[in-house]
């Protein structure tokens, strides 16, 4: 591994988006981007689909063997407020990193540029106002197969910073232990996994993929409320039987030994900012390398099929 900047200032960012509505939360994602940089922030991490939102509760309309207009119309509403990667909404964000002087690893609902597909992506920008590439997820999970398209592996990409490779998976790929091996093989020391998943148990993975990796993982969900969502969507009804505060949040910074840097933020929008020593990458893994001498490439391999399918 290459030397690291010894400290790293990283601010994962718990808010809530102005729900389908792509230009407002750019906006809003804009004076985060601005709040953290003057705050010392190296690297700014938002949650999942933070632009234009995680359609929790939605169905869409999809029942098997059927659909309606007035579920069509609603996803129209959230196909119209996602986001071309690279366009011009994403030169908004990129100009607000450079100005920042900070990476930013943006969560957004991707449109496909030249079909109508939908993707959960990250896209990550650099300090210097450049767009550095893109992950969409593998593998939408339950009913999220019915909004989001698969992405392929050739979109596992680590971005090069000071503090070493930054790479992540979206919330339920984190699951998956062959991404993960994937992800590690890249080198990274920076675990980016935007989520929409409040619950305990994922603390506890997110605790273990640390320990597993050896790595800094920065878990980083939204707050939300169902009286955040328009009131004239068509299948609004749907939210009826949800909790009022139906993402609580759960951000946190765990470092390569598995303990809180940054404990959950829970109840609130808000920046959680974590100094990292970065030394602690090589020093857990005097004992534990995941891809060096703790690997067994003689007698267990993974082949990756990294050509864009």
């Amino acid at each position: 591994m290459k030397d690291l900047a010894d400290k790293c200032r990283l601010a994962a960012v718990q808010a809530s988006p102005v729900v389908l509505d792509k230009n407002q939360t750019i906006d809003k994602a804009v004076d985060l981007i601005m709040e953290a940089g003057k705050n010392g922030a190296d690297i700014i991490v938002f949650p999942e689909c933070f632009i234009p939102c995680y359609p929790r509760g939605f169905s869409y309309g999809y029942i098997v063997g059927s659909r309606t207009m007035e579920g069509r119309e609603d996803w129209k509403r959230y196909y119209d407020n996602s986001v071309i990667v690279p366009s011009e909404d994403t030169d908004v964000i990129a100009q607000a990193a450079k100005e920042a002087g900070a990476y930013v690893v943006m969560g957004l609902t991707e449109r496909d540029a030249v079909n109508c597909t939908l993707y959960c992506t990250v896209a990550f920008f650099g300090p210097d106002g450049s767009y550095l590439g893109k992950h969409r997820k593998m593998k939408p999970t339950g009913s999220e197969r019915l909004i989001w398209g698969e992405g392929d592996v050739s979109t596992l990409i680590a971005v090069d910073t000071p503090w070493g490779p930054m790479g992540s998976l979206i919330c339920w790929e984190n699951y998956m232990p062959l991404a993960r091996v994937a992800l590690y093989e890249k080198g990274i020391s920076l675990y980016i996994a935007p989520t929409a998943d409040n619950r305990e148990d994922w603390q506890t993975t997110m605790k273990h993929i640390a320990l597993e990796s050896r790595t800094f993982v920065v878990s980083c969900n939204m707050y939300a409320t169902k009286d955040m969502y328009p009131q004239d969507l068509n299948y609004i009804h749907e939210l009826e039987n949800l909790p009022d505060r139906f993402c609580p949040g759960g951000t946190c910074v765990i470092d390569p030994f598995g303990k809180y840097v940054a404990e959950p933020l829970w109840d609130q929008e808000g920046i959680v900012y974590a100094d990292l020593n970065m030394n602690k990458v090589p020093l857990s893994r005097m004992d534990f390398d995941p891809t060096g001498h703790y690997s067994r490439p003689d007698s267990l391999e993974l082949v990756i099929h990294d050509r864009s399918k």
